[in-house]
């Protein structure tokens, strides 16, 4: 794909691409632009002053040459930050606040520069641009609070001093919190604001440390939402990968690579395929670490990638951009299976948390020549299965976590000792009253591995085991 630059250095290119995204927030700001609000009313009632009534009355019916003149002094300037602010603070009707936030982001988006009349005149008075929006923020009316955010998103993004560290880790998190609440009928708004904010280099650096990833693959492995969202958030996904720091805690901290993966299989639209083949691209060729590298690459072929690009591939993309990076990913995880050893693709394949029978689980010269091995980091890979049978659900992920914990402790003289400090010997013993036959097959055998001594005698044992509880099924996979 084309670079990072081209291809969201431009807003309008993005502003394009994500009318459908806003199409509610803008029909809605349509209606309320049809309205006319009665200013004569506010100044009779003292709510605003004379010389916020004189500006915004002329300003309201100005055409864009009007207004640009009467913005084209210092003074216009300060008038145009003042006026809008005392009306964002002393207007309290939805409906009036509505209109006047539309005014105010359409007078934005006629002229990005305007974002630092607002940042001079705050400073002027020794205020925080921040504080009247993120105050906007905690209103009921969902209108206003997403055109708020919008013009957030703006002013962050188009001024020309930065979001300071605690306004924007409010910022960032409020959008976090918009991802996840159900039912949200501007979801696309929140997620067109994320993306404006992930154009900033800084701002990618702090949406990671507050844990943004996870919100977004928790959003992404729902089921609620339509290819449009899908599109946006794997866009701010693929912003996060031209930060070679952010790249290693993406693979190894979250499942994006599991989940762009099942998107991929999925979709039937070439603009969500082209994304997440960026972002792929971005996983093998930003990454400074050469082992970063073969991870990533390696949990791409654990997840079936190379077969998606093969079907891909056969449906001949008129798009350049798609096609040079399903050349670039077909030769470097081509070049990683060439290299794979038996244990690089066990330990592949435990960290993506999908487990299934691969030859390896069966294999006595592996656990032989690698028991030993899953003491590495720390017991990283046996800390990894703990908190699959922890936490899974799926009968065959348990199955082989309760199976490869057995055959460690078979192979590793310590085993048991280790087993036991990390809490999976109580584990195993849940599931041998687990509802499917397999669980309870592989979590029994675990046991007695756990328990005995004698290894000839568990050989006989297993052997009646399998003859006497082992289901069809079990016998198969077997």
């Amino acid at each position: 794909m084309s670079g990072f630059g081209t291809i969201i250095g431009n807003i309008d290119d993005i502003e394009k691409g994500a009318q459908v995204a806003t199409s509610l927030l803008q029909q809605r700001a349509n209606d309320v632009r049809s309205n006319t609000i009665n200013w004569q009313s506010y100044l009779q009632g003292q709510m605003i002053t004379n010389e916020d009534f004189q500006f915004i009355s002329k300003f309201d019916y100005a055409n864009m040459e009007q207004r640009q003149m009467m913005l084209g002094s210092q003074e216009g300037k300060m008038q145009f930050a003042k006026t809008f602010f005392n009306l964002m603070s002393h207007v309290a009707k939805d409906q009036t606040l509505q209109y006047i936030l539309t005014m105010l982001d359409d007078a934005l988006q006629e002229d990005k520069g305007r974002v630092d009349i607002l940042r001079q005149y705050s400073k002027r008075n020794k205020e925080s641009v921040w504080t009247p929006f993120l105050h906007l923020l905690d209103r009921n009316d969902r209108f206003i609070v997403n055109q708020t955010s919008r013009i957030v998103a703006k002013i962050a993004c188009w001024s020309k001093d930065l979001m300071e560290t605690t306004d924007l880790k409010f910022y960032l998190n409020w959008l976090k919190d918009q991802l996840m609440l159900p039912g949200n009928e501007y979801l696309q708004t929140a997620a067109r604001c994320l993306q404006m904010m992930l154009r900033i280099d800084v701002y990618r650096y702090m949406f990671f440390t507050v844990d943004g990833v996870t919100t977004i693959i928790q959003v992404l492995d729902s089921s609620r939402m339509g290819f449009q969202i899908q599109y946006q958030l794997i866009f701010c996904l693929w912003c996060l990968t031209f930060r070679t720091d952010l790249i290693e805690g993406m693979s190894k901290q979250h499942s994006v690579i599991p989940t762009l993966s099942d998107i991929l299989s999925d979709t039937v639209k070439e603009k969500v395929s082209r994304i997440i083949l960026a972002t792929f691209r971005n996983l093998l060729e930003k990454p400074e670490e050469k082992d970063t590298v073969q991870e990533n690459a390696l949990s791409m072929v654990q997840c079936k990638v190379l077969k998606q690009l093969e079907l891909l591939d056969a449906r001949k993309f008129d798009d350049p951009d798609i096609v040079e990076d399903l050349q670039y990913l077909q030769e470097k995880l081509e070049e990683s299976v060439q290299d794979l050893s038996s244990f690089d693709e066990y330990v592949t394949e435990i960290k993506s948390g999908r487990l299934e029978w691969s030859p390896v689980h069966k294999s006595d010269r592996f656990w032989r020549e690698n028991a030993i091995r899953l003491n590495e980091k720390n017991y990283e890979l046996l800390k990894i299965l703990v908190r699959l049978l922890e936490t899974g659900r799926d009968p065959l992920i348990l199955s082989v976590a309760a199976h490869d914990i057995g055959e460690y402790v078979r192979y590793y003289p310590r085993g048991k000792n280790v087993i036991e400090q990390l809490g999976a010997k109580q584990l195993v013993m849940q599931y041998l009253a687990h509802e499917d036959p397999n669980v309870r097959y592989e979590a029994l055998i675990a046991v007695q591995k756990l328990m005995v001594h004698n290894w000839e005698y568990l050989g006989k044992q297993i052997s009646q085991t399998a003859s006497e509880e082992t289901p069809g099924e079990v016998s198969a996979k077997a």
